[in-house]
């Protein structure tokens, strides 16, 4: 008798809602997947929202939010419209390369750089975004609302916001060997 767990089915497996492909270019993050109802005159009709990050693992990171009928139209909705906000986010070391708080309505995100072997200490979205982005030591914190969306785009406004290593040693008057240790 075949188990499910042995097909990758079932419990513990496809964690993080990768979904398949194997010349696949870019790592998708299921962050959240809503289902809203509308009551008509023959019932409810459900309709589903998704958002979504992406990231090529090596520094660059999209979010997208797609509505459609049915969950796969708003997933494949969702990446496409994350494919098309890709920003670049520095990343030196497996980190980044300062401290930074970003603002979205009532939600605040915190970023601090970490030392190698401290792994990304972030929930939810913003852990998606940085294992999206490459980034593998990172501390964060999110402040105020935690509301999925509001946070990813307080962590995007983090990341737009963010100064390359090479412009931070430049502005210091210092080479990049000496900022990095």
């Amino acid at each position: 008798m075949e188990h499910s767990r042995e097909r990758g089915e079932g419990r513990g497996g496809r964690d993080g809602r990768d979904r398949g492909g194997a010349e696949k270019e870019f790592v998708e993050k299921l962050v959240k997947l809503n289902r809203t109802a509308k009551v008509v005159k023959g019932g409810r009709r459900f309709s589903f929202s998704a958002l979504t990050v992406i990231g090529d693992r090596k520094g660059k990171v999209g979010y997208g939010f797609g509505k459609a009928n049915d969950v796969s139209e708003a997933i494949r909705k969702s990446i496409d419209k994350a494919k098309r906000n890709m920003v670049k986010l520095p990343v030196r070391n497996g980190t980044i390369p300062h401290e930074i708080t970003g603002n979205f309505k009532a939600s605040r995100v915190f970023l601090k750089p970490a030392c190698s072997g401290t792994g990304i200490i972030a929930g939810g979205p913003v852990r998606a975004i940085m294992e999206a982005g490459g980034v593998t030591d990172v501390l964060s914190k999110s402040i105020g609302a935690s509301s999925q969306y509001n946070v990813v785009k307080a962590t995007f406004a983090c990341i737009s916001r963010m100064f390359d290593a090479r412009t931070i040693a430049k502005n210091r008057g210092k080479s990049l060997a000496e900022l990095w240790g």
